[in-house]
């Protein structure tokens, strides 16, 4: 009998990092596909908008993050960008 290995199931996440902290706090902000580090108080919150706004997109296309192309990502990421 042969025993076939399943593959493992896709998986993805995001990562943001901030350099520009400069008053000592450090910043950690996590979600299920996601981790925001470090930054000042402005950067962390937007790149947390960011991820907040990219994960709703995903959701209004009905796809996992696992499931979009990089291009596909790369749009959606510039479109929940904050100004």
């Amino acid at each position: 009998m042969s025993k076939k290995k399943k593959k493992p199931a896709k998986q993805a996440a995001l990562l943001g990092l901030g350099f520009d902290n400069h008053d000592g706090h450090k910043r950690l902000t996590t979600g299920e596909h996601f981790a925001i580090v470090g930054g000042s108080e402005e950067t962390h919150g937007r790149m947390t908008e960011t991820v907040v706004k990219t994960f709703e997109e995903l959701k209004h296309r009905r796809k996992q993050l696992h499931q979009v192309e990089p291009a596909e990502l790369a749009e959606i990421l510039q479109k929940s960008t904050p100004p």
